[in-house]
């Protein structure tokens, strides 16, 4: 069997509800997610441990069965704390806010780039402290919250593919926890 698929579940206060037809439905104390089983996947729930359950040895329900097994993972996890990603605007004139239900973000182009927030996610921008431990040219500070893991993720991917960061100076959006290599410029003889 697969190491991920048959790890349990600890179910921390978290309400699992499996419909007929295979619909799984998480509800925690920030909401409710929900996902479709696979075919020939199922669910034991037992001493408030979910163990993910498979038909067969066959390939496609090997993979099924350790895929199935993170995304139920995921939903426990962000239903009950939720997932949090951090991005850091770095250049000089380069900034970040919101407006509403959209995120302004101006970096150095002729032109704003104006993203709508999508729906279950909650974003906050704020104005990079000053202070002489961090980067002077780190300017502005994103965080991406939301309870659904791919969300959260594909919106700050989105966030970062605005203007990534380059690699002589170093500008642009990344991860907090990136490390972008600064090569060095042209050799002056």
């Amino acid at each position: 069997m697969s190491r991920i698929g048959r790890a349990p579940i600890k179910l921390n206060d978290v309400k699992i509800e499996v419909s007929k037809e295979g619909l799984v439905t998480a509800s925690g104390k920030l909401g409710k997610l929900e996902y479709q089983l696979l075919d020939g996947i199922s669910l034991d729930i037992e001493d408030d441990m979910l163990h993910v359950k498979r038909r067969d040895d066959s390939k496609s329900q090997r993979a099924f069965h350790g895929l199935t097994r993170a995304l139920l993972q995921n939903m426990v996890t962000g239903v009950t704390e939720g997932y949090t990603i951090t991005l850091h605007v770095i250049g000089t004139g380069y900034n970040a806010e919101l407006m509403g239900p959209w995120l302004k973000l101006n970096l150095g182009y002729s032109h704003d780039i104006v993203m709508e927030i999508p729906e279950g996610l909650t974003v906050e921008a704020e104005a990079a402290p000053r202070s002489k431990t961090t980067r002077n040219d780190l300017t502005s500070i994103i965080r991406v919250k939301g309870m659904d893991k791919q969300l959260v993720g594909h919106f700050a991917a989105e966030i970062r593919k605005c203007r990534p960061p380059e690699n002589y100076k170093g500008k642009g959006i990344r991860y907090h926890d990136e490390y972008v290599v600064i090569k060095a410029g042209k050799a002056g003889t």
